[in-house]
């Protein structure tokens, strides 16, 4: 199972990036799908989820409004629209893929993909 994120970069506060994960060797729509993020120094958490149907979803309290997750079965890949970046989303954020679980926001992954870099400058 591999899943490989890409979108990152360094921005500006109030910018926009997409963050991209394509997910190859599982049944991607049969999946809920989620991001994480882990700055330095701190644990990683979950950002939000998507359910293998993508008609449920779930955010953060930090993000809900600026990020919007989304899901193409076709093309086996999950996004994440990041809008009014704030320096406080800097972070590497991972997709992972597993089962939503009882809570609103919670996740058991079953698989976590390397990476990508996001940096927001104030």
């Amino acid at each position: 199972v591999q899943l490989q994120a890409s979108g990152g970069g360094l921005v500006q506060a109030g910018d926009s990036l997409r963050l991209s994960c394509v997910v190859s060797g599982v049944a991607f729509s049969s999946y809920a799908m989620g991001w994480f993020r882990q700055a330095p120094g701190k644990k990683r958490n979950l950002v939000s989820t998507i359910s293998w149907r993508g008609d449920r979803t779930e955010y953060a309290e930090s993000v809900k409004g600026r990020f919007t997750i989304s899901r193409d079965d076709a093309k086996n890949t999950l996004y994440l629209q990041m809008n009014d970046l704030k320096p406080e989303d800097t972070a590497v954020y991972y997709c992972a893929v597993g089962v939503l679980g009882k809570d609103s926001l919670d996740m058991d992954v079953d698989y976590r993909g390397r990476g990508t870099q996001v940096t927001v400058s104030s």
